[in-house]
């Protein structure tokens, strides 16, 4: 007898089957596709704490003066020489001018100490000649009195003339020396008072040349406003900067857990958050010192009695290429992924 086969139990059939499949499969391909991240991840280390970093140099006047000019607008490219600030300079010039006064001063100091060295000397020499004179006298009158051909009064003047002329010579002689003490034995362009005048001199120069700052490096100039036209400057204290572009790199800091296998050179991939769609691929040129917690301001203390564990962040320098499609600016935030296997 033949058995009569319903077609809706035919259709039934494959539902029955369905869902033990689907419930089996989910778990496989999770299970595969954890498995494929595992291994693919072994060959590789990824951080998104990561910053695009340029150097920077803090633009500051050697000298104290008022502003007349700002040469760059904000985000404008300088080149390396171009005018950035300009400093009133008149009250420069007049210190410079005083200046060479002063050199001139002391050069005229100089020669007169000199000719006053020549005159002492001269009168060294003629104090000289007047004790010679003076113990001829003494020694005469010395000889007349033994005679009984003068009288002890007059032996006693001539005794007294010559201490006295031997007082004038010492006299003399400390006069000279303080003389040739202050001319120092040597010509006037090098004398002391002339050296420090002139020392005076550069300095004035070299103020009235620094009334003009440029800038150091090629680069991009930012925080213009800090610095305006009618402002006084100080010296030493920072006013715009100076954000260079002949240096450009990312600093990424993993995990010191991911640095088993890294090493220097080896190629890393990096995606700006600011265009995620356009990597940049650049290498790794060094691996920091020490980490992010031994360069802070107050280091952590960790010997406590509370102490807990935290993974420590290592600061990685990624090279990047010299040209980029993109442009890049410093602080932009990153994600860096280096292939470890090379």
């Amino acid at each position: 007898m033949n058995a009569r086969i319903d077609p809706e139990s035919l259709a039934r059939a494959p539902s029955r089957w369905r869902r033990p499949v689907l419930m089996l499969a989910v778990p496989v391909l999770l299970a595969l596709a954890g498995l494929w991240v595992w291994l693919a991840s072994g060959d590789s280390v990824t951080t998104d704490n990561a910053y695009v970093q340029q150097d920077k140099v803090s633009i500051s006047s050697d000298v104290t003066g008022r502003v007349i000019a700002v040469g760059p607008a904000e985000s404008q490219p300088v080149k390396r020489g171009d005018v950035l600030i300009k400093i009133a300079t008149r009250p420069f010039e007049i210190a410079l001018a005083q200046a060479d006064a002063q050199v001139a001063a002391a050069k005229l100091q100089a020669a007169g100490l000199q000719s006053g060295t020549v005159g002492k000397t001269a009168d060294v020499a003629g104090k000289r000649e007047a004790l010679a004179f003076a113990r001829q006298e003494r020694d005469r009158q010395q000889a007349l009195l033994a005679q009984g051909f003068t009288t002890r009064a007059r032996v006693q003047a001539t005794e007294y003339a010559t201490a006295n002329a031997e007082a004038e010579l010492a006299s003399a002689l400390a006069d000279e020396a303080s003389a040739r003490a202050a001319a120092n034995g040597a010509g006037v362009g090098t004398h002391p008072l002339v050296l420090a005048a002139m020392a005076a001199r550069d300095k004035a120069a070299f103020e009235l040349s620094r009334t003009t700052i440029r800038a150091p490096a090629d680069g991009i100039a930012s925080q213009t406003s800090k610095v305006l036209p009618g402002q006084v400057i100080l010296s030493g204290i920072p006013t715009m900067s100076l954000v260079l572009s002949d240096r450009r790199w990312v600093e990424a800091n993993f995990k010191e857990t991911d640095l088993e296998h890294m090493r220097v050179g080896q190629p890393a991939t990096i995606k700006l958050d600011a265009y995620p769609g356009k990597p940049i691929v650049g290498r790794v040129e060094s691996i920091g010192a020490g980490t992010g917690s031994e360069f802070s301001v107050l280091p952590a203390q960790n010997a406590t009695g509370n102490w807990v564990k935290v993974v420590q962040r290592v600061p990685v320098r990624i090279a990047l290429p010299d040209k980029t499609e993109v442009p890049l600016i410093a602080g932009l935030s990153a994600t860096v992924k280096v292939d470890t296997s090379k």
